[in-house]
C-alpha cells in the first residue's frame, strides 16, 4: 500500500479560468503533473465560502457546486498545490493522509 494525501477541492461548474472551467483547468493541471487518480463529482446544491448559496436549477446548470477529489503521493500534491496557488483561482481545499492501492486483476 502507498501513502500519499487526498486533496479534496471545492468549486462550481460556472467558475472559469480562461476559457474553459475550472474543473476542467484542474483536471488539466493535475494531468500535467502525473497525477491520474482524479474524480470529479458534481452536486446538486452547495454554499460556498462566503455563504452564497449555488444550485443547479432547470434552466441553468451552469452553477452546480462540484468536488475534485486528487489521491496521489505527497510530492504531486505539493507541486499541484504550487500550480493551483498561482492560477489566480479562488478554491476552498482539504487536505488529508491516506494509504491508497489497487485491487484485483
Amino acid at each position: 500500500m502507498a501513502a500519499g494525501s487526498q486533496l479534496t477541492l471545492y468549486t462550481r461548474r460556472k467558475q472559469k479560468k480562461g476559457h474553459q472551467s475550472a474543473v476542467a483547468w484542474i483536471l488539466e493541471a493535475a494531468k500535467a503533473q502525473g497525477v491520474v487518480g482524479v474524480t470529479v463529482l458534481e452536486g446538486y446544491e452547495g454554499l460556498d465560502a462566503h455563504g452564497k448559496l449555488h444550485a443547479a436549477h432547470f434552466f441553468d446548470l451552469a452553477d452546480e457546486p462540484a468536488v475534485v477529489l486528487i489521491v496521489a503521493d505527497e510530492a504531486a500534491i505539493d507541486a499541484l498545490l504550487v500550480t493551483l496557488g498561482a492560477s489566480g483561482l479562488e478554491l476552498f481545499f482539504t487536505r488529508s493522509s491516506v494509504e491508497y492501492g489497487r485491487l484485483g486483476g
